[in-house]
């Protein structure tokens, strides 16, 4: 089974970094990459993805259409078998607690720390080495 991680933020200039950072992944075949822009792509992708394990990174906490924090349980009810790993935008305390009540499985603050990021991708898909 490959696995894909799906990056959703409505922000453009994430994609650069994020190909950089796991590009030896990606080319190594670990697994794939994907990005949406917004909640219908994500959805979409989702639907996409068939029987690949999936990871999806929700970035964008203030998106057009639909909000990070409002697509997280409609993306667990979608895919309950794998982790959801949001990306937030401001470290306050409400903003936690909505992932925390979302069921996210992890919670990071950005600017995005790469290596955290990697690291929490192959824990939980039980990859690290």
């Amino acid at each position: 089974m490959t696995l894909m991680g799906l990056v959703v933020d409505d922000e453009p200039d994430i994609e650069p970094p994020s190909r950089q950072q796991f590009r030896r992944d990606v080319r190594a075949r670990r697994f794939d990459m994907d990005f949406a822009r917004w909640a219908k792509q994500a959805r979409r992708r989702v639907v996409e993805a068939g029987e690949r394990r999936l990871v999806p990174i929700l970035s964008g906490t203030h998106m057009p259409g639909m909000s990070g924090p409002d697509m997280l349980p409609r993306m667990r009810a979608r895919r309950p078998d794998g982790p959801i790993i949001t990306i937030l935008a401001y470290g306050d305390n409400r903003t936690h607690e909505t992932a925390l009540e979302q069921r996210a499985d992890d919670r990071l603050i950005n600017p995005i720390d790469f290596v955290r990021l990697i690291y929490d991708v192959e824990t939980r898909l039980g990859t690290v080495a």
